[in-house]
């Protein structure tokens, strides 16, 4: 059995990570960390903390999901790290890389797993996608193109707009997803450049970015992301020497390639294969979805494209 305790108790977590970690048979909902210690009444028979430092002290915790603002990644999950728990960290890793390269070295130091909450890893149609890329489906890979596009977030999530907290805007909160997506299909990141913008809402981060990945073989990845379109968009194709692998949208069931369609729905809840994937590593050993040595390369991606240069 493992114990979590949840860190953070906002929309994510009280929509996806906590019915994930109910749900799943070899779980336990142990304890909350939150400002707001009347959130946690809502799970009877659970700790809580106003802080994350006084939740450490307890050993039975084994595992911790952060849900918390990006600019409280690093600090805390190494504190979690260094206090002998595994943690489960939501996306994006940390604001810049060399804080990311920071938990992948305590990570390291301290034996314990640290894993990156990028769960489209473990989306059916994705994993195929890398099965036909493998197996010569479309021939060589050439160019792979992402967008998703969308209105401002609601207040309810007020805090992606401070860059102090979030980092960036939808560079940081759904180009990362991604970003990720190709990494998996592809490898490390060879090269990245990019451009922000503020084409339509003034505010502390961009509402609008788009990136240019180069890859081993000579694949291109362009991830295009905003937060200024009414028209919903969420595309993601594969092109290839002799054909293409469709995925629009990319998170609904449908897998297209060479005139067949598949179907690969993923879970109810996203959250799920991934907190079950998690729970698998500690008590047995299987590989990470997403470690953490795989999910700082979207943080340089990201870093380039924040700096500027190729």
């Amino acid at each position: 059995m493992v114990r979590w305790l949840l860190v953070g108790v906002g929309d994510i977590a009280t929509k996806r990570v906590i019915p994930a970690i109910l749900a799943e048979p070899r779980s336990a909902l142990y304890g909350v960390v939150t400002r707001d210690l009347k959130k946690a009444e809502v799970y009877p028979g659970i700790a809580a903390w106003a802080t994350l430092d006084a939740a450490l002290q307890d050993e039975a915790i084994d595992a911790v999901y952060l849900a918390s603002p990006v600019a409280l990644h690093a600090e805390q999950a190494i504190a979690c790290l260094k206090a002998g728990k595994h943690v489960l960290c939501e996306k994006p890793v940390a604001m810049n890389f060399g804080e990311a390269e920071r938990m992948l070295g305590v990570a390291g130091e301290t034996g314990r797993l640290l894993g990156v909450s990028y769960y489209r890893r473990l989306y059916p149609k994705l994993r195929r996608v890398k099965e036909l890329i493998v197996a010569g489906a479309i021939g060589q890979p050439l160019l792979a193109e992402a967008n998703c596009h969308g209105w401002l977030e609601s207040e309810e999530r007020g805090w992606l707009r401070d860059p102090k907290l979030a980092g960036g805007g939808p560079l940081y909160d759904i180009a990362s997803h991604r970003i990720d997506a190709m990494n998996y299909l592809f490898g490390r990141p060879e090269r990245a450049t990019g451009l922000r913008s503020n084409a339509v809402h003034a505010m502390g981060v961009e509402d609008s970015a788009t990136c240019l990945i180069g890859y081993a073989g000579g694949v291109h990845g362009v991830v295009d992301v905003r937060w200024n379109s009414r028209v919903g968009r969420d595309q993601f194709r594969v092109i290839g020497t002799e054909g293409e692998i469709g995925m629009d949208p990319l998170n609904g069931p449908e897998l297209r390639v060479q005139g067949r369609v598949e179907m690969l729905p993923t879970h109810a809840n996203v959250h799920y294969p991934l907190v079950a994937n998690f729970v698998d590593a500690v008590l047995d050993g299987v590989p990470l979805a997403c470690p953490i040595g795989e999910a700082v390369w979207t943080d340089w991606v990201t870093e380039q494209v924040m700096q500027g240069r190729e």
